[in-house]
């Protein structure tokens, strides 16, 4: 069947309805999502979003760029990290004038705690700057954004995957969806497309992310011949619920939570003196690995399933209940553990992919050679960079309203004169094709599962919080091998209705490709910088490595290609907190 819209959005997160959001006065909107959006993953984040209101302490937007620069290690595209920090301000009042309900300080205004790698006069202190609701604060914003769209007669078609794109040279001109309740395949033409399909950490064995978060987005674009930048980066929270990776989020330590080892020692005080529990991500989660590794879990096994604690006891139950009621829920339901009178067991889970999709400022993608017409991206499958080598916590948040809201504001102007959307013989052709490949994979053969556990434990194993080429080869090598029996799965179920095997299918080709990305790219960076901690090459190395990588998929293998970094405003140095 064939839809004819001016904008097409794939994804229905934060990133998404913001993008439609701001689009839909300029012509015909769409969102395609292969979920209900009030269960995209936005909602599982938690914490805050980050904008210097300086409702509680003073606080500037520069100081907020700044410690983006810093806490990426300086990977960042700074004049990037300035509009993320200075619009986050508006974009936050904007949320609140949309109805989204904030929690609040006692004279009313927007309350605001501290989180991770946040500084006041670039790293003098910690500083108040996330501004929630609770712990449901993604939530809350596809709540809002949702009954906004609907105002605004955004069309949804909810339980469609995306499977390919349409393109006509560099310009895009639909895209080709699976339908899942009736099997169908549609086509789609749109003047401007935006993914928005978030990230990808079912690549691992232990994450924070949904089941649904397979990348589909961006391993669409790579099969047809884009670049994907920077996905060595890959970062690992330190707080996931021992063995699960269910996220406890970094507002617990924001709220004062502190981190201990099975000697009772606040053990950030030896890795970050000056922020303690709230140093970046990338530092905490390393720390804790390397406490495990000498013996200092809860279990003192030395293996990196021990854990550490987390705890909020001495919070009292009163501030556990009103500030973090959710986590207390989780660690009630999932753990037996009442966070308000006994201590959390935690370790690192796979959490954020700072890579993505290249796009500019304006969410257009580009590599900064060629710019794909009519085709944007935002929030987590993109880079845009302002996370570079580590992403500081609530900047997802600030990313997902910031750029997708410029996204949209980008796409209303483009398709005003943007001609209309023809996929042609082109379009029929890959409709043609997928209908084939569909029923092709209804046939029979493997199962995905084992290949699925197969390519997460290898990236878990191998290209996890620590990394050595020794392991990474493995990984690659792995990779490499499950790519080449995929061939050999297929689904039992030939229903046409629901048919989640076949889904399963297509999410596991999208994963592997990823993954082929991620190994590659993290073998050929020698050295550590933000999440990519090399052992072996322990040490930031700038004159090599201030860049970020392109990688092309080319079959079975990878091509790599850099481009420089926008250090306009402030030069590297350590990092020191």
């Amino acid at each position: 069947m064939r839809f004819d819209y001016d904008v097409v959005i794939i994804g229905a997160g934060g990133a998404g309805l913001y993008a439609a959001l701001e689009a839909s006065g300029a012509g015909k909107t769409a969102v395609i999502s292969k979920l209900y959006p009030q269960r995209s993953h936005t909602g599982a984040a938690q914490g805050g979003i980050g904008a210097a209101l300086g409702n509680l302490e003073e606080d500037n937007p520069e100081w907020h760029a700044f410690d983006t620069v810093k806490g990426g290690d300086y990977l960042v595209d700074q004049n990037a990290a300035v509009i993320l920090a200075e619009e986050a301000v508006r974009a936050v009042y904007d949320l609140e004038n949309k109805g989204l309900p904030f929690s609040r300080t006692p004279e009313g205004k927007i309350d605001q705690r501290r989180f991770g790698g946040h500084t006041r006069d670039f790293g003098a202190a910690a500083v108040k700057r996330s501004c929630f609701s609770a712990d449901r604060t993604g939530h809350m914003i596809l709540q809002t954004l949702y009954q906004q769209c609907i105002k605004n007669n955004v069309s949804f078609h909810d339980e469609w995957q995306a499977v390919d794109v349409v393109m006509d040279g560099s310009r895009i001109t639909g895209i080709i969806a699976f339908e899942l309740s009736t099997g169908e395949l549609h086509l789609v033409s749109a003047k401007a497309v935006l993914f928005a399909t978030g990230g990808f950490g079912r690549m691992f064995k232990v994450t924070s992310n949904a089941i649904a978060n397979t990348g589909d987005g961006p391993a669409i674009l790579a099969r047809n011949g884009l670049p994907l930048m920077d996905m060595e980066f890959f970062q690992f929270h330190p707080t996931g619920i021992r063995k699960m990776g269910i996220l406890i989020t970094e507002g617990v330590r924001g709220e004062g939570g502190m981190l201990f080892n099975r000697h009772g020692e606040r053990f950030m005080e030896k890795y970050a003196p000056t922020l303690l529990d709230l140093a970046p991500r990338d530092m905490v989660s390393r720390a804790i690995i390397t406490e495990l590794s000498r013996g200092n879990g809860i279990q003192g096994s030395g293996a990196i399933d021990d854990w550490v604690n987390l705890d909020a006891s001495h919070l009292g139950k009163e501030v556990v209940e009103s500030k973090i009621p959710d986590i207390a829920d989780f660690c009630r339901t999932y753990l037996g553990v009442d966070p308000a009178v006994e201590p959390m067991p935690v370790q690192p889970t796979a959490h954020y992919a700072m890579g993505g999709i290249p796009t500019d400022v304006d969410g257009r993608v580009t590599d900064g050679t060629t710019l794909w017409n009519g085709l944007f991206a935002a929030g987590e499958c993109a880079c845009v960079s302002v996370h570079g080598a580590n992403r500081l916590g609530t900047n997802s948040l600030v990313e997902l309203i910031v750029y997708g809201r410029r996204s949209g504001q980008a796409m209303a102007a483009y398709v005003k004169d943007a001609p209309a959307a023809n996929p042609g013989s082109a379009g029929n052709d890959k409709l043609a094709h997928w209908k084939k490949r569909i029923e092709a994979l209804k046939k029979g053969g493997k199962k995905t599962g084992d290949s699925m556990e197969a390519m997460k434990e290898t990236m878990m194993t191998n290209v996890g919080v620590y990394r050595t080429e020794k392991n990474i080869q493995k990984a690659v090598k792995d990779i490499t091998a499950l790519r080449a029996s995929f061939g050999e799965i297929g689904a039992q179920d030939r229903d046409a209705h629901f048919n989640m095997e076949v889904l399963s299918i297509l999410e596991l080709e999208n994963l592997l490709d990823l993954s082929l990305h991620t190994s590659a790219a993290a073998l050929a960076r020698t050295e550590s910088r933000g999440a990519h901690s090399r052992e072996d090459y322990p040490e930031r190395d700038d004159a090599q490595w201030l860049k970020h990588t392109l990688s092309r998929l080319d079959k079975d293998k990878i091509k790599l290609d850099y481009k420089p970094v926008d250090v306009s405003r402030w030069e590297p140095k350590p990092r020191v907190y």
